[in-house]
C-alpha cells in the first residue's frame, strides 16, 4: 500500500508541475486530468470507492469538458495575441497579490484541530455525504458553483469577435 501511495503522489506532483508549467493549454489540460486521476485513486487507497468515482465523473468528465471547451472558444493564438498594455499588467499582479494575501491570512488565522473525535458512523453512505455537503460545506460547494459559472460566462466573453464597421 505505501508503495502504491508514494507512487500515486509522483504522479499528481509531476502532474501538477506539468500542468502549471506547460505552455500549451491543451497539454496543461490533459495533465490535469491525469492529476485528477492519480487524486481518485488516492481515494481508492483511503477506502472512498464512491468519492473516487464522484471524482471521476465531475472533475475528469465535466469540469474538464468545459475547461477544454473554454480554451477552445478562446482561440490562443500566439499571432493574435496583442501586447497587454502596462496598466493591465500592473493590474494583474495587484489582484494575484491581494488573493495570495487573502489566502496567506486564512492560512495564518485558521486554528489547527487538536482533538479528534472519533465517529462510528457510516462515512460511506450518499445520504451521509449529502447531508455533509449540503448542510456543513454548503457555502464552499455554492461558491465553487459560481466561480465556475462566472469563469465560463467571461471565457465567451472574452472570445467574442469585435465588428469593424467599414
Amino acid at each position: 500500500m505505501t508503495t502504491i501511495f508514494y507512487i500515486l503522489s509522483a504522479i499528481t506532483l509531476a502532474s501538477a508541475f506539468l500542468t502549471i508549467f506547460s505552455k500549451n493549454p491543451i497539454h496543461s489540460a490533459i495533465y490535469l486530468v491525469i492529476c485528477f486521476f492519480s487524486i481518485a485513486g488516492h481515494y481508492l487507497l483511503l477506502n472512498a470507492q464512491f468519492l473516487a468515482i464522484v471524482h471521476i465523473i465531475v472533475y475528469s468528465g465535466a469540469i474538464m469538458i468545459l475547461m477544454l471547451f473554454t480554451i477552445m472558444l478562446m482561440n490562443l493564438n500566439k499571432e493574435d495575441e496583442k501586447n497587454k498594455s502596462v496598466l493591465t499588467r500592473i493590474a494583474a499582479v495587484a489582484a494575484f497579490g491581494l488573493v495570495a494575501f487573502v489566502l496567506l491570512a486564512t492560512f495564518v488565522k485558521a486554528q489547527p484541530q487538536l482533538e479528534y473525535k472519533t465517529a462510528t458512523g457510516d462515512f460511506q453512505s450518499i445520504k451521509v455525504l449529502g447531508k455533509v455537503l449540503l448542510n456543513e460545506y454548503m457555502v464552499p460547494f455554492e461558491t465553487a458553483s459560481i466561480l465556475l459559472l462566472v469563469s465560463m460566462i467571461g471565457a465567451v466573453l472574452l472570445s467574442k469577435k469585435e465588428h469593424i464597421n467599414g
